[in-house]
């Protein structure tokens, strides 16, 4: 839930209530007024220092982690002409992203709400300039906010903190079990991964099926809206009376029935369906990567029907939950890259900092706070020495204050710097 904070105590400061009641009684609707223009739209909220502080250091130290695998930094613009942003995004994006006019050129541009299709865009280009430098395989990684149109789950923010990594131009599956080890590095650097579950799926079964059954993309929805509501009882009912047109409606009920276990799966599929040589892969690769990632402490499970990136993703997918929330704070998988002239293959994942900060806690730091002197009270040979002192602090990476008057102090303060034994000394509080 949003809570609103007065700016009085967003500062520390305290209010003058015999001014503030001055003021209401001359203009009855100044609080109206007051409250209004402090109100934020729903999903959008300020982030205060300790939050704040917490959210850039887990930026900061992610991405340094990301850049020590050799992934590129990259930082698109938050603003594009939609032609770009969103030629080949999904109905969802177009739904998530804010659309507005360019006042220079009239023509329309939109927010970002997702930045991957802006990294493909950038690998695209970068591809086609055909650089002496730029190798078959590129690696990216990226951190900016996203804004929504609407939140994602109850209460969830609108300008969330996405940050994530991809590969392009590798088709094995080396890639997908390296951004795989490559996320869960980032969660064991904040002791998160014994608090995950990965949830890993394969949507090429799903595809492969279709196409060998020729369902209309109105029976593929269908199929799909009822393998993410887990309908099961609607599922059969579905498939007995697809079986009347489709030698395949047992398949893809079994899909449904057996998502979570590779091995009945297998059992339980026709002999057609199995024997497919994309159907085949598919399940051979993510018994590949189960048995890489059994040591890795993390839960893993395997939902074959989990088809939320059907229309995006085009082999492995995969999602990690915290703490048993329903929404999942990083999701991935492969694609190809829809910018680029031929079929290539790309595979990621992005994260919602704004979401994972909240497991995660600020080391605690020291705050010396050097109390009020005017410069008359000291020496100038003193003044110079408490100067050297107060950056010697700050170069080892402490946090200094020097106080401006005698009320300017703060209940943060850790320690103090006090002039003893001939020398300035840092001293507890």
């Amino acid at each position: 839930m949003y809570h609103q904070a007065s700016l009085s105590q967003c500062q520390g400061k305290t209010v003058n209530t015999a001014t503030n009641q001055l003021i209401n009684q001359q203009n009855p609707d100044f609080q109206h007024q007051n409250a209004n223009a402090w109100l934020m739209p729903d999903g959008v909220e300020d982030l205060l220092s300790h939050q704040a502080l917490k959210q850039e250091n887990l930026r900061h130290d992610l991405l340094t982690i990301l850049t020590a695998y050799g992934y590129e930094l990259v930082s698109p613009p938050l603003i594009e002409f939609t032609e770009s942003l969103l030629g080949h995004a999904t109905e969802d994006l177009k739904r998530q992203t804010f659309k507005i006019i360019d006042q220079l050129t009239g023509r329309s541009m939109g927010v970002r709400a997702d930045i991957t299709p802006q990294i493909a865009r950038i690998d695209a280009n970068l591809q086609n300039r055909k650089l002496p430098i730029q190798s078959t395989v590129a690696r990216y990684c990226y951190a900016g906010h996203v804004v929504y149109t609407l939140p994602k789950g109850l209460f969830g923010s609108r300008m969330p903190l996405q940050l994530g990594a991809e590969i392009f131009g590798a088709n094995g599956l080396s890639a997908d079990l390296e951004i795989l080890k490559l996320l869960l590095a980032l969660l064991d650097h904040n002791q998160l991964t014994k608090r995950c579950h990965l949830d890993i799926g394969h949507v090429a079964i799903f595809q492969t099926l279709s196409q060998l059954a020729d369902l209309p993309l109105y029976t593929k929805e269908q199929l799909i809206d009822l393998y993410n509501n887990k309908a099961l009882p609607e599922l059969e009912d579905f498939c007995q009376k697809l079986a009347k047109t489709s030698p395949y409606a047992q398949d893809f009920y079994v899909l449904g029935e057996f998502s979570n276990d590779l091995a009945k799966l297998e059992e339980k599929l026709s002999t057609t369906a199995k024997s497919h040589p994309v159907i085949r892969q598919a399940l051979d690769e993510l018994s590949v990567l189960i048995a890489h990632l059994q040591n890795c402490n993390i839960g893993i499970s395997v939902d074959i029907s989990s088809l939320k990136g059907y229309h995006y993703h085009t082999g492995m997918v995969f999602n990690v939950y915290v703490a048993n929330e329903p929404l999942p704070i990083v999701r991935g998988g492969r694609y190809v890259n829809p910018f680029a002239k031929n079929l290539r293959q790309a595979t990621g994942f992005s994260c919602d900092l704004t979401r994972w900060q909240q497991y995660i806690d600020n080391p605690k730091k020291m705050l010396t706070v050097v109390p009020f002197l005017a410069d008359t009270d000291l020496s100038d040979a003193l003044l110079k020495q408490r100067e050297q002192a107060i950056d010697a602090l700050r170069q080892q990476g402490q946090a200094v204050i020097v106080a401006l008057s005698e009320q300017d102090n703060t209940t943060l303060a850790t320690h103090t710097l006090v002039y003893a034994d001939g020398k300035w000394q840092q001293k507890a509080l």
